[in-house]
């Protein structure tokens, strides 16, 4: 019998901080989805965590378990997808120190992850990305904070975790202003800036104070922003700036939605896909042509405007006699 504690922490210790060099958003994850699984089978055998051996994750457990998170914790699709993922990573790693144990590995990889339903992005328009902007009380350091916040995340497209990630000196406010980042993946990227939002930045670094490694945007203690923290700052001054746009009591605005805000606002200004890609960090550009260009309504409007109504007359369009017209029209 192979015992699973010593698997689990080699797993995580040597593959995926020492190896793959994960980000501690991935390691969080997958630490959340092992902690739930070993607590689920602790409910169903009565057997300690760390008495459990690798054979004892077989594919009916594991099948359990994500019916379990579908049907009582009530999580989405693409949550019980993503603790799949963290379940199978461990399972690879383990074929290869327990070759004894394949046939069970092989049985628990084979089960496929459900197909999830995707729906268009949600974005803001031009009215409401001012809207928002002006929704925080400058009168206030958090609502200048929040307004700087916003005005760099609808510009730049950054995800949320490279927002509460940037420091004071991964602004470059000089000749060639733009921001620096490591996204996703660990891959760094600038992102120019507009000389109307350098004054932002500069005047609110200004404020803010600090040294270079302090973060840009710091809760009231001085550390960096916790992505709820956004989320709710981004919900509040949504629903303030719904009371003089009201389109936007209609959508659910995230701080994901302002990164999908930026793409479209390039795209409606004619902003080429690849460009677009290379703006939001996406390391193929299939995602962002999937993504995008499916949303751009305008696109379709132009398409559709070259195309003539079925069962019609081809030829050129000769206005009635105005005399005709006008009692037609009576």
């Amino acid at each position: 019998m192979s015992t699973l504690a010593p698997l689990l922490q080699a797993f995580f210790t040597e593959r995926l901080i020492g190896q793959r060099q994960c980000s501690q958003h991935t390691v969080a994850s997958y630490r959340d989805t092992w902690c739930l699984l070993l607590r689920f089978a602790h409910e169903r055998s009565g057997r300690a965590p760390h008495e459990m051996a690798i054979e004892e994750i077989d594919a009916p457990l594991v099948g359990a378990f994500l019916d379990h998170l579908e049907t009582d914790r009530g999580v989405s699709i693409r949550t019980r997808n993503a603790r799949l993922t963290a379940i199978r990573s461990l399972l690879h790693f383990a074929a290869y120190r327990h070759p004894e144990q394949s046939a069970v590995i092989q049985r628990v990889l084979a089960i496929p992850p459900k197909r999830t339903r995707k729906g268009l992005v949600s974005y803001l328009t031009e009215e409401e990305m001012n809207a928002l902007m002006a929704a925080p009380d400058r009168s206030t350091w958090i609502g200048r904070r929040d307004h700087t916040l916003i005005v760099l995340a609808l510009e730049s497209g950054l995800r949320v975790s490279e927002l509460t990630s940037l420091r004071c000196a991964d602004l470059r406010l000089g000749t060639g202003a733009h921001v620096h980042c490591t996204g996703k993946g660990r891959k760094e990227r600038i992102t120019p800036l507009r000389r109307e939002t350098r004054v932002i930045l500069q005047t609110w670094l200004d404020e803010r104070g600090g040294g270079p490694n302090d973060a840009l945007f710091p809760g009231p203690r001085g550390t960096r922003l916790s992505r709820d923290a956004v989320r709710r700052l981004v919900e509040r001054h949504a629903a303030s700036a719904s009371q003089s746009c009201p389109s936007l009591a209609s959508k659910h605005v995230t701080p994901h939605a302002l990164r999908h805000s930026c793409a479209m606002n390039l795209r409606r200004h004619g902003v080429d896909l690849a460009t677009i890609a290379l703006w939001l960090g996406h390391e193929d550009v299939r995602t962002t042509h999937g993504t995008y260009l499916h949303a751009d309504l305008a696109l379709k409007e132009k398409a559709l405007a070259r195309t003539a109504p079925p069962n019609t007359t081809a030829g050129r369009y000769r206005p009635t006699d105005e005399l005709i017209a006008f009692l037609e029209g009576l």
